[in-house]
């Protein structure tokens, strides 16, 4: 088979939501509809001890959410399928931020109860920056949620995108009856916790009396006024607008209970795109180019505690990866090759020979790799990564252990994953955390201790913002040095940090040390997502 014949085969999506939209949830149900997985796990579930399979770290199934981002790829209907399943705590938006550069379109999960929330708004606007392709599901249509209308004024309006339903639902609630196809023209009924098919029965005029005796005169009635309305006001789908991401498709279910799940997906491999070229800073790289790159967008350490491995996440974006092959490692001018790259479902890992653009693969890394690497068959250049922004929340970490050398080891590799950022303050005696959020200084903690055998505590520091400083002009940069020398540390790369007190105080340094660069982010280049914290 050819590279092209590969990559029109390749599908890389994320899924994306609020906590608690169901996002893991149709995660593992899209993993059980394609046959990759035998029985779905069941979330924040005391009573059922199975855990889900893109849930793997021994905290998140504590806690019943997700923390980082799962990769899992599987086959379906002649497609592979690249899947990745990000976190949906904004104290992790982060990781999610990350994975969006990796992936060629998204499923926005929306809840039908809640509607939508404020973290479905931040992840959408990574995505309309990038004009990303949009699926939306409405979920937990068997609960008293919103009226359908209702939900689509607000998606629109909130998330400033314009939609178009596919299928709509019949009642909700307790009188939920299921769903009519506006794009196959048929009827699915609902039937709880019902197997893959649902029962379907074809009704391509909504005037055919087989709809009254499947869902009763007054339902009927009201899905034929509805029909005409959403015509009227939606019309019909068009591809190309979905592409471009300018319209959203809509589809109503019910995740955990099996219902709307497989027409999702089957709607989504018709028209979902293939790999898309992927921004450099030379130029645009096109998948179909023969020569090899790609970029790391995630790193997680211990993925399995047994082997206590560093893996890689690797975005193929053209030409063809081969196992054995020496590829060049640009920022560090090296040439590197793997033995065993490999591919993922959740925490199970089977090495791989060959990866064509759209895979998402794992490097074993012994150190070489920062989030936004890239590798290529020889030439130079970088794709144009997440930037890492200025955190909301600081810490001190202080041992509190005779375990010095596994708590540097742990908390070097937990802040490499993207998780949270390291700043080394007073020539090294000083290591200052800085997060999104304090769920973040919980999962640290608990990993030290678990993972690496360091017991640590956090004392909080009064920073409002870390700000990465640089400037032409050496005299007044060594002035503010000399005078902010106690508000002033490293990175991990060693780049000058100064620490803010208030935003007040951050307006009065621009204006005082005019030639300073402070910024907010700590790419140099410029990112769509930049704009996000104001640069």
């Amino acid at each position: 088979m050819s590279n092209e014949e590969e990559i029109s085969k390749r599908r890389t999506f994320a899924i994306i939501s609020h906590p608690d939209a169901g996002k893991t949830t149709l995660t593992e149900k899209f993993l059980l509809f394609a046959g990759a997985i035998q029985s779905a796990g069941a979330v924040k579930s005391n009573k059922i001890k199975k855990s889900t399979m893109s849930d793997f770290m021994e905290i998140e199934r504590q806690r019943g959410i997700s923390v980082a981002s799962a990769v899992m790829s599987f086959e379906y209907h002649d497609l592979k399928i690249n899947l990745l399943d990000t976190p949906g705590h904004k104290d992790f938006s982060e990781d999610t931020y990350r994975t969006l550069t990796a992936v060629d379109s998204v499923i926005l999960i929306v809840d039908s109860v809640k509607g939508v929330e404020e973290q479905t708004e931040n992840l959408m606007k990574v995505c309309r920056m990038r004009k990303t392709p949009v699926i939306i599901f409405v979920n937990k249509l068997d609960r008293e949620g919103q009226s359908p209308f209702d939900l689509l004024d607000e998606i629109e309006s909130k998330i400033s995108i314009k939609v178009c339903p596919l299928s709509w639902p019949i009642s909700r609630g307790a009188t939920f009856k299921g769903v009519y196809s506006l794009h196959e023209k048929n009827l699915r009924l609902f039937t709880a916790n019902q197997a893959v098919t649902a029962n379907v029965v074809d009704i391509s005029d909504l005037q055919s009396v087989a709809l009254d005796e499947h869902v009763g005169n007054l339902l009927a009635a009201q899905l034929r006024e509805d029909a005409a309305l959403l015509s009227g006001v939606y019309g019909g789908f068009e591809k190309v607008q979905y592409l471009s991401g300018e319209v959203a498709p809509v589809f109503f279910g019910s995740a955990l209970n099996n219902f709307g799940v497989k027409e999702l997906m089957d709607t989504f491999v018709e028209i979902a795109p293939p790999p898309k070229p992927m921004a450099a800073d030379a130029r645009t790289i096109a998948p179909e180019e023969p020569g090899f790159s790609g970029f790391v967008f995630k790193i997680h350490a211990n993925l399995d505690l047994r082997h206590r491995d560093r893996i890689a996440f690797f975005r193929v974006c053209s030409g063809k990866f081969e196992r054995n092959t020496f590829y060049h490692h640009v920022r560090l001018d090296t040439n590197l090759r793997f033995s065993n790259p490999a591919s993922f479902l959740g925490q199970k890992k089977d090495v791989i020979d060959e990866a064509f653009p759209g895979d998402v693969i794992g490097l074993y890394d012994r150190g070489n790799f920062k989030i936004g690497d890239t590798l290529t068959a020889g030439e130079n250049f970088h794709f144009q990564g997440v930037p890492s922004f200025s955190p909301e929340i600081f810490k001190e970490l202080i041992n509190t252990s005779m375990k010095g050398k596994q708590l540097e080891k742990g908390i070097q590799q937990l802040t490499d994953e993207g998780v949270a950022q390291l700043f080394i303050l007073d020539d090294g005696r000083r290591k200052v955390v800085g997060t999104v959020g304090l769920l973040q200084f919980e999962v640290i903690q608990y990993r030290l201790e678990h993972e690496y055998g360091a017991e640590c505590r956090f004392q909080p520091l009064n920073f409002y913002k870390a700000c990465w400083i640089t400037s032409n002009n050496p005299t007044q940069f060594a002035d503010f040095f000399r005078s902010k020398a106690n508000s002033i540390g490293l990175d991990k790369d060693e780049r000058p940090v100064f620490f803010v007190e208030s935003e007040w105080m951050l307006h009065h340094y621009v204006k005082q040390y005019a030639d300073i660069d402070f910024r907010l982010t700590s790419e140099i280049h410029t990112d769509p997502l930049a704009k996000m914290a104001g640069i």
